[in-house]
């Protein structure tokens, strides 16, 4: 009988791993692969997002000014030149 929401699958796991995780478990007074599927829940949590079309609209409206400023090669090989001038 399978839990509703979870799937059955076979994997290999590194003995290591597995006996790690086993100890935490009895120590914690949980089962192991309960302890597993917490860990790999916190992993995906703290993965960083994924850059979706408005995180890369934010980043280039913030990069491509200063990028372009900085004298940057332009279509046609030319280079703009940087006319700040330097204080002595």
């Amino acid at each position: 009988m399978s839990q509703k929401g979870k799937t059955r699958i076979s994997i290999f796991i590194d003995n290591a791993v597995l006996d790690a995780f086993r100890a935490r478990a009895e120590k914690a007074g949980t089962g192991y692969q309960t302890m597993m599927n917490e860990a790999l829940r916190q992993y995906l949590s703290d993965a960083e997002p994924p850059v979706t079309e408005t995180i890369l609209r934010h980043v280039l409206r913030q990069e491509i000014p200063q990028y372009l400023h900085d004298g940057v090669p332009r279509a046609g090989g030319r280079q703009r030149k940087n006319t700040r001038r330097r204080s002595t």
